[in-house]
């Protein structure tokens, strides 16, 4: 059973997108913080976008959202191993913002990848 998950929190930071795979795919990873933490402390959460290198997800975030910004992201717990090791991320899937929706909702690890495309996280 999975059930939603999402928070609330301003954009603190977000990184220039990365290309993967010898350049098949592009990563972004942003940040949010909130309250949320451990007695009403700040918390911080750091999100990925992934996407092949010709999707609009991207360009599509960085179009609605900018730093300082507060937001609802909605993401998924993801879990991937390689060689024995594990990494976990937060996969965001949808952003909300007062300037509008970024519709990332595709997931790239839907897509069946070979073993030469494996991404290590």
């Amino acid at each position: 059973m999975t059930t939603e998950n999402k928070i609330t929190g301003k954009i603190k930071k977000i990184n220039k997108p990365e290309d993967i795979s010898g350049g098949k795919y592009r990563k972004l990873v942003f940040a949010v913080t909130n309250n949320d933490g451990f007695e009403g402390k700040e918390a911080l959460f750091a999100f990925e976008i992934f996407e092949k290198a010709e999707g609009d997800k991207i360009e599509n975030f960085l179009k609605f959202n900018q730093v300082g910004q507060t937001v609802d992201v909605s993401y998924e717990i993801r879990c991937n191993e390689n060689a024995g090791r594990y990494f976990t991320s937060l996969s965001a899937w949808k952003v909300f913002s007062n300037k509008g929706t970024a519709n990332i909702d595709t997931p790239i690890e839907d897509e069946v990848l070979d073993d030469s495309d494996q991404i290590p996280f």
